[in-house]
């Protein structure tokens, strides 16, 4: 025993003691660049959907609209058609939709989307509500509707 520790008591002695130093803090970073690699691309991964999800969303704002403004016409052909043919409009080129009336519309319809369920005569009433007065027709109007939500552009997916 040295001199300073000689006569006290065991509490004494302990708390003579020094304190362990304290560890060096973790560190958070990966030790191996893999770890970071692999968190940077899937952070890109992670923007490139963010910004998918964003252009997807703004492609289709003017369907969002159309849908809205198709649900406060109450069921009017007229109304329901104006809406589609701007729905058109905004779709596809201007030079390959103004110019069409009739038949000619009616197929351009029938050739964007699938309107297998819906009669010749419900497509015939939506081409013709414009020029129709104090029509009422629901088919016409959920015509509109479904083909809002179902066009698509030849060779687009």
């Amino acid at each position: 025993m040295t001199p300073d520790t000689e006569g006290k008591s065991l509490v004494e002695l302990l708390d003579m003691l020094k304190p362990a130093p304290e560890p060096a803090p973790i560190s958070m970073v990966p030790q191996t660049w893999g770890w970071i690699v692999l968190a940077v691309a899937l952070l890109v991964v992670v923007g490139l959907i963010f910004v998918a999800i964003r252009r997807h969303r703004r492609a289709n704002a003017y369907r969002r609209l159309a849908l809205r403004e198709l649900d406060r016409c109450q069921n009017d052909p007229a109304k329901a058609a104006e809406i589609v043919r701007r729905a058109a409009l905004v779709a596809f080129p201007r030079s390959q939709v103004a110019g069409l009336t009739g038949d000619d519309w009616t197929k351009f319809l029938g050739q964007t989307a699938d309107l297998s369920g819906f009669s010749a005569s419900a497509l015939g009433n939506l081409a013709a509500a414009p020029y129709r007065k104090g029509v009422t027709d629901p088919d016409a109007a959920e015509l509109a509707r479904h083909w809002i939500k179902s066009h698509r552009a030849k060779g687009a997916a």
